[in-house]
């Protein structure tokens, strides 16, 4: 076992004494995780542009950015 880990298990107070404390917390780290990729997970039938729809609304550098397109675009503007 690599001295880091040993010096880790040594000072790691949290660590359970016993085999079922260990896998109660298992069983919970499981459950907390199965709760986080049901969270995460994208909805079925959901465009993923529909998510971020108005994300940058009044946002004055992408406005910026809008309008030297437009004006690039436009031939107005040399890029």
């Amino acid at each position: 076992m690599p001295l880091a880990l040993q010096a880790h298990l040594r000072n790691n107070h949290t660590m359970p004494r016993n085999a079922n404390a260990l896998e109660t917390r298992l069983h919970r780290v499981e459950q907390e995780l199965a709760q986080l990729k049901a969270t995460l997970a994208p909805r079925p039938g959901q465009r993923w542009y529909r998510e971020i729809v108005g994300s940058y609304a009044g946002d004055k550098t992408l406005a910026e950015i809008v309008r030297l397109g437009r004006l690039i675009r436009q031939g107005k503007l040399k890029r």
